[in-house]
């Protein structure tokens, strides 16, 4: 499809899946070669992620590695809310341990902050944080990021996982909203 509508918006095709796969497959041959030998922890935030986190952690050849869940809530319609909501916790033990964070999006940063600073206070061995798509002209809260796929314009954007009011998850492709 090369364009389409959720609810009161318009879509166009933005990234194809074979593209995303591409990125994707960079990006776990790189932590591959970081985290061999140091039993990771993957943390997917949930919802946005699971497609992502779904498509990595197939290609993780780390015989020792573990994945688990958090769900964030920051988003109202097409804009953040500036504040972030935890719907579901980190019920595993991370201290001394690798954690990587699977992020679909960063786009504010305050999500992806609110969720290092909850880690930071369980005393892991080290934290890296890994994002499918970076918006670096919507950033507010900076914060060191260890794996990027892709940065992108600060375009509303759905599909792969992202939505608009909770429909376009399920689109494997990724749209822009056209203005």
């Amino acid at each position: 499809m090369k364009q389409i509508k959720i609810h009161d918006k318009e879509f166009r095709l933005y990234l194809p899946y074979e593209k995303i796969v591409s990125v994707v497959e960079q990006m776990a041959d790189q932590m591959n070669r970081d985290l061999a030998g140091k039993n990771p922890l993957f943390v997917c935030v949930l919802n946005g992620a699971f497609m992502f986190a779904t498509e990595l952690f197939k290609r993780i050849e780390l015989v020792e590695t573990e994945i688990t869940f958090v769900k964030m809530a920051s988003y109202n319609g097409t804009q953040t809310t500036g504040s972030v909501k935890q719907l579901i916790g980190l019920n595993e033990e991370i201290a001394g341990r690798t954690v990587v964070v699977l992020e679909d999006i960063v786009d504010s940063g305050i999500t992806i902050d609110n969720i290092l600073a909850q880690l930071q206070a369980m005393n892991p061995r080290e934290v890296k944080i890994a994002t499918l798509l970076l918006k670096p002209d919507a950033v507010i809260k900076p914060v060191k990021l260890d794996y990027v796929g892709m940065e992108i314009p600060n375009d509303f954007i759905v599909g792969y996982g992202l939505d608009y009011e909770r429909q376009g998850r399920n689109l494997i492709d990724i749209y822009s909203v056209v203005n």
